[in-house]
């Protein structure tokens, strides 16, 4: 026993710390664990044949007999079931993927055949002594030659080349006609790559002793992964456990089931031997260009002052050539017409959204999640109302966005937004970025003949949606309750298990964080044990800015749940009745004495002759599930604002200034949201100035290297600025709000809009729309508007 004043004093360390992150010392001492890191006896490594043609049908593979057993074609996969990526989503056509490519491929990098050997290089050469017949059929490398097919479509069965059509209607007619201002554009995003640091990897082998397939994958979603491959390896689950170790970044690219982890788990089924498949930075570049390619067609109905009365929208994505599992194609047409709206209180509303299938690798979530496509086009929208009436874009969006005397509101199309103050966002970022000073200089003129503009956007992120979304959605799995188990040790420390798994999100910390908060535990004494399906509960994993309010959530009921137990041990080592005592710092405390949690642990674990012969025997652990008391998730928001530079003889963009205020409502760490922030807008700004994975008309990726495929890098990030506000959400543990995805949204609208403002300085009407907004493409804008001035179109 001690006394108050032998507390400890240690710095803070719960909800609101700038904790350093526990995970970061081992990467930066070259300690991690990745999946090409492992060594095992009599490890093979695998390597596989990607189709050369966009759209063709296997005519014949001849492998050497004396390399049976080393090479394998689908029907080689005895056991193995295709992957069927189904939606209950009216409209909807669901695509069947074969883990080795059958009877016909469908984009450039489609696996076809798969090898094993002792080597990487020497599995490689092994596959070039196999040959693969094709006969080529009609590419559809675009939109609008794959909607207009009527013969050879991407999957048989299919009655057209679009998986699923999506549409929303509300007042729409009615409110149009009342416009005083209608303004119409047309915007598109680029098709992407996720470039993770790390790309797929996957191990796998048969444990001897518990009798079960173990695979080790970069995985963002181990219990989902595991779900799958017991699906369509036909096992049991109790026959597989799936462990997902360190893992360099997912972004999206590694939440569904990859056909390669099917084929490697296959392998160590059959031969009950270990191989492992690293994916190369080609393989990700032709394979992987999966995300971000959307078109967009926005018409706008507005009053005088332009405020938005009614929004047509008609959106078409690319989908490529595969339904992905388990989040299917649906929910990227499914975030856009949801999504669109944003932040914004109109009520008039017309949607039609289609994914499109073409030759090309299936679509895949990407940070964001269709939200940086519809945020775009949103936001150059209103900023076009704004050209239209004569006012700042920000005082149009003051006026349009959702007042904080209106919360909580239901938008036009059905998003709770639960808290906030969004035209404060607006407000702040104006201050930050001194918009009357870049408006002063914009008058002057650069000496350097570049011309200066203001871009801002403000959005909101939907994160930890729940069961009633996902369902809506039609999606084979739906997430449900988050589960967390808290242990306390026989010496006062803490282990958290959970299901979800962190690829860069700092959780070890966060999660030590929200434990201190409740328990006073010391983070150092803190371990989570996360990414392991054979000792962790169910978690559907990470995606959708989740984790924090889910599982973060589930933590912090699970430590409240221990402490009626402390409580009463405590009180009994103290020789007091419960009813005087209280749990404060990590203590049991009295008016003059306390135990530590410690001294509670000791007893139940070493001393048990010292507990209370009433003692629950459910001893110092916990298990909670938890979910928010909203399904439809809390929405975080921010505004972002930028400065830029342009050469109108180079076209060249330079950005000079980035500010972002975000409100993720209660933040645990600051440190990590503003790392998470940093790294989203990089993102963005890929999006906005570098990125693109480019076809020709015959399905070939045009960037299949790093030389080609351009990405921004430290000298083209600029100095961002952060800034925080806090509005709890009322309807989630301690009123956190996710904001994984959030930096990666705004960036691309509001650069745009900080170019097309620049631009206006030439006169005339010259606007950019499409990203990436390369050299080339903001020249030609700015030549063509020079040639309709000449010839007096404008």
């Amino acid at each position: 026993m001690g006394h108050p004043g032998d507390v400890k004093q240690i710095k803070p360390q719960g909800i609101g710390a700038r904790v350093q992150r526990k995970e970061d010392a081992r990467h930066l001492h070259g300690k991690g664990n990745f999946v090409a890191d492992m060594t095992m006896p009599g490890l093979s490594e695998v390597a596989f044949t990607r189709s050369p043609l966009a759209h063709a049908r296997i005519t014949n593979i001849r492998i050497p007999p004396t390399l049976a057993g080393q090479i394998f074609e689908r029907r080689d996969l005895v056991g193995a079931l295709d992957i069927a990526a189904d939606s209950s989503l009216p409209t909807y056509q669901s695509s069947v993927q074969s883990p080795l490519a059958s009877g016909k491929v469908r984009f450039v990098g489609e696996a076809v055949l798969m090898s094993c050997a002792p080597t990487r290089a020497e599995a490689e050469d092994l596959l070039e002594q196999a040959e693969v017949d094709y006969q080529e059929l009609p590419v559809y490398a675009d939109i609008h030659t794959a909607a207009q097919a009527q013969s050879d479509l991407m999957h048989e069965g299919w009655k057209d080349n679009i998986f699923v059509t999506l549409s929303a209607d509300k007042r729409f007619d009615e409110l149009s006609a009342k416009a005083d201002v209608v303004v119409h554009r047309k915007m598109s995003l680029a098709r992407q790559c996720q470039v993770p640091l790390e790309g797929k990897a996957v191990l796998a082998y048969w444990d001897h002793p518990a009798n079960q397939l173990v695979v080790v994958s970069a995985t963002q979603v181990p219990h989902l992964i595991r779900t799958a491959l017991a699906q369509y390896l036909q096992l049991d689950q109790g026959q597989l456990r799936v462990i997902s170790p360190d893992v360099g970044g997912a972004f999206g690219y590694k939440c569904i089931l990859q056909p390669e982890e099917l084929c490697v788990a296959w392998l160590a089924k059959t031969y009950r031997k270990p191989f492992r498949y690293v994916e190369d930075r080609r393989e990700h570049l032709i394979a992987g260009a999966n995300t971000r390619e959307h078109y967009y067609e926005m018409t706008a109905y507005a009053d005088k002052r332009g405020r938005l009365l009614a929004l047509d929208a008609k959106i078409t994505i690319d989908g490529g050539a595969y339904s992905v599992w388990p989040f299917t194609i649906g929910i990227e047409p499914g975030q856009a017409v949801g999504n669109l709206p944003g932040p914004y209180a109109f009520e008039g509303y017309r949607c039609v959204t289609r994914c499109v299938a073409t030759n090309k690798p299936g679509f895949v979530p990407y940070r964001g999640v269709a939200r940086t496509g519809v945020c775009f086009a949103m936001e150059l929208t209103l900023n076009a109302i704004a050209q239209e009436v004569g006012r700042e874009p920000w005082e149009i969006r003051v006026e349009n966005l959702v007042q904080p005397e209106q919360m909580p509101y239901l938008n036009v199309a059905n998003k709770y937004f639960d808290s906030g103050d969004y035209p404060a966002s607006v407000r702040r970022a104006l201050e930050m970025i001194d918009l009357k000073a870049i408006r002063s200089r914009q008058e002057v003129g650069e000496s350097d003949g570049r011309l200066v503009g203001f871009g801002i956007a403000t959005y909101t992120e939907q994160s930890a949606h729940g069961t009633s979304v996902f369902a809506a959605w039609g999606m084979p799995i739906v997430p449900g309750f988050d589960q967390a188990m808290v242990r306390l040790t026989p010496d006062g420390g803490l282990d958290i298990r959970v299901g979800v798994h962190s690829h860069g999100q700092g959780m070890e910390t966060t999660f030590a964080q929200i434990a201190n908060e409740v328990l006073g535990i010391d983070v150092s004494r803190t371990r989570v044990i996360h990414g392991d399906t054979g000792q962790t509960p169910y978690s559907s994993g990470t995606y959708a800015s989740r984790s924090l309010v889910m599982s973060g959530g589930a933590v912090s009921q699970a430590c409240k749940k221990l402490i009626p137990q402390i409580l009463k041990i405590g009180a009994h080592l103290l020789e007091a009745d419960v009813a005087s005592v209280h749990f404060e710092d990590g203590c049991v405390k009295t008016a003059s004495a306390h135990v530590t949690i410690d001294q509670v642990a000791n007893a139940w674990y070493l001393n048990p002759q010292r507990l209370p012969t009433d003692v629950d025997p459910a001893g110092l652990e916990a298990t909670v599930g938890y979910k928010p008391k909203v399904d439809t998730g809390a929405f975080s928001y921010a505004t972002h604002a930028a400065v830029v530079a342009i050469d109108p003889r180079m076209g060249s963009v330079e950005i000079l200034d980035y500010v972002v205020v975000e409100d993720c409502g209660v933040v645990v760490n600051p440190m990590v949201v503003e790392g998470q922030t940093i790294g989203g807008v990089a993102q963005g700004i890929g999006t906005a100035l570098y990125e693109e994975m480019p076809y020709d008309t015959f399905g070939q990726p045009l960037a299949s290297t790093l030389a080609d495929y351009t990405m921004p890098g430290a000298t083209e990030v600029p100095n961002i600025r952060i800034d925080h506000i806090e509005t709890p959400s009322p309807h989630t543990e301690f009123g956190a709000k996710g904001m994984g995805e959030g930096g990666a949204i705004a960036p691309p609208a509001a650069i745009f809009g900080a170019v097309n403002d620049a631009l206006r300085k030439l006169g005339g009407r010259i606007e950019v729309n499409q990203t990436p907004l390369t050299p080339r493409r903001l020249l030609e804008a700015i030549n063509h508007a020079k040639q309709q001035t000449a010839r007096g179109d404008v």
